[in-house]
């Protein structure tokens, strides 16, 4: 039986801007044929047993030739697999789809296209450049800027092409500026007309060359600007002045660690992303079940009856602690009576996921704002059960016993060092690659120190620090590394927007 293929743009860089089909169909994906220009984070949503082929191509550095790649799609089918094609920008666009689906034409194997947001649109829109602009430009054109300028014949009608566009795009042609300019200039466009280069348009790294037809070749020599990158030519560049927006974002240029846990840091890498930085995810912990099993908290669960508080310090313990419920029959009616504390805001939102509302939400978001919230409530004999994290520190429980509280720890989940590469990590904070490390616990501060290996402290002091809060701030003074900014209030958007603040001021 033969499989089918799927041919999808995956868009210009930034990737979220591919489309919804396109991203149904990659979710089904049991072979995904990707290239250089896909971002890497589109695959995360690729099933984990889908095989990952990478077949990039760069200017004069192909991974696999055209003709291979049309081939391997063929092969793949006729194993009866369900196969999707990643390419950057739009499959028809310069983007050689067109190729690849009439060999599969050839060999009877069915496909569909899903085509991509073209980066001849989109690069521009990014850098605050329309294409088309009442009273300025009402055409535009898309043109090849790979044509070999040792050619006889070429196959760009320049003549026509120069005089009668208002605005020119030339994908892929900064290595051929020099040629491209000097063919326009020589059939009658303007030397003075506005140009932009626009280099890995719509990513984090995009980086925008304003200049003129004329200067444009030099220019990029100038400023060493490399592959990939658009050519712009037409008065809408001026457009640029008044209309940037994505490269002038607060924290554009920034790039920030996030350390969460890999199912959490999605969170806290939306909102620096929001704020145009660039985020490399990669986790120093990773929640898994108690080493010992559940025992502990299906225990405290099974005589839940018997308790007058529940306390979560944490979102992972409330998730964790209502698995475990379910896991034993039993739903947030089994609370009813039992009164609940939250730490912090978060927590609190997770807890009325379940249809509960937090007796007590502590204005200090730690273990010290319990004890301090609770006071009033807690006496001699008062049962009280904490869900927690095996790691978490002893100051509540300890502090609710000296009151007289009957406390019983129940680990829900604790906290181990992620399977991330820490040699790659020390080599990108060594080379200066990383702007800002962020804490959001203390022991995403000890696991990353170990991830890193020998020397691990000294290279975070030599990057700007964002802690949560004040317990992770002295998890960090332990091996003398000092935060840039600490969150006033403890949570990830506390943090965010202390980090973005440090630029304001």
């Amino acid at each position: 039986m033969k499989g089918k293929v799927y041919l999808i743009g995956a868009g210009p860089g930034d990737y979220k801007l591919i489309t919804m089909r396109g991203l149904e169909y990659l979710q089904q994906a049991e072979v995904v044929v990707y290239d250089r220009l896909a971002d890497n984070r589109l695959l995360a949503y690729a099933p984990e047993n889908a095989e990952m082929i990478y077949v990039g191509k760069a200017s004069a550095n192909h991974t696999m030739k055209q003709e291979d790649i049309n081939q391997l799609l063929v092969d793949k089918a006729l194993e009866g697999k369900t196969v999707v094609r990643l390419k950057g920008g739009d499959p028809f666009v310069f983007g050689r789809g067109g190729e690849e689906a009439l060999l599969l034409v050839e060999n009877d194997v069915p496909f569909e296209i899903v085509p991509g947001i073209s980066s001849s649109i989109a690069v521009p829109a990014y850098a605050g450049i329309p294409v088309t602009h009442r009273g300025i430009a009402a055409s535009f054109a898309v043109v090849t800027g790979h044509e070999d300028p040792t050619k006889t014949n070429s196959s760009i009608y320049w003549q026509n092409l120069a005089k009668a566009t208002d605005t020119l795009v030339f994908l892929m042609g900064v290595e051929n500026l020099p040629y491209i300019t000097k063919q326009l200039v020589e059939i009658g466009r303007s030397a003075d007309t506005p140009a932009a280069v626009i280099r890995w348009g719509t990513k984090p790294e995009q980086r925008t060359l304003v200049t003129t037809l004329g200067n444009a070749a030099e220019d990029v020599k100038k400023h060493g600007i490399k592959p990939p990158a658009i050519f712009l030519v037409g008065h809408v560049a001026t457009l640029r002045e008044k209309l940037a927006w994505f490269d002038t974002r607060p924290l554009f240029g920034q790039t920030v660690l996030v350390t969460r846990a890999r199912e959490q840091a999605s969170a806290l890498t939306a909102q620096l992303e929001s704020l145009g930085a660039a985020c490399i995810e990669a986790p120093s912990i990773k929640i898994e079940a108690p080493s010992d099993g559940y025992a502990g908290i299906d225990a405290a669960i099974s005589t839940l009856d018997t308790y007058e508080w529940v306390i979560f310090t944490s979102v992972n313990g409330v998730k964790h602690f209502f698995a475990r419920m379910k896991e034993a029959g039993k739903d947030s009616r089994a609370l009813a009576g039992i009164r609940i504390c939250a730490i912090g805001s978060k927590t609190a939102e997770e807890v009325a996921k379940h249809g509960l509302i937090a007796d007590i939400v502590p204005a200090e978001f730690r273990a010290e704002g319990i004890v301090e919230a609770m006071k009033e409530y807690v006496s001699e004999g008062t049962k009280i059960l904490l869900a927690r994290a095996k790691e978490a520190r002893n100051v509540l429980p300890e502090e609710l016993t000296k009151r007289g509280a009957l406390v019983t720890i129940a680990e829900a989940y604790r906290t181990v060092v992620a399977s991330t590469n820490g040699d790659e990590l020390a080599d990108m904070l060594r080379e200066g690659k990383v702007d800002w490390v962020t804490f959001t616990s203390s022991s995403t501060v000890t696991n990353l120190v170990s991830l890193l290996g020998e020397g691990g402290a000294d290279l975070i002091r030599q990057t700007k620090v964002a802690c949560i809060g004040p317990i992770t701030a002295a998890t960090c003074a332990q091996y003398d590394i000092k935060p840039t900014v600490m969150a006033d209030e403890y949570t990830i958007s506390g943090l965010v927007q202390k980090i973005e603040a440090y630029y304001h001021a």
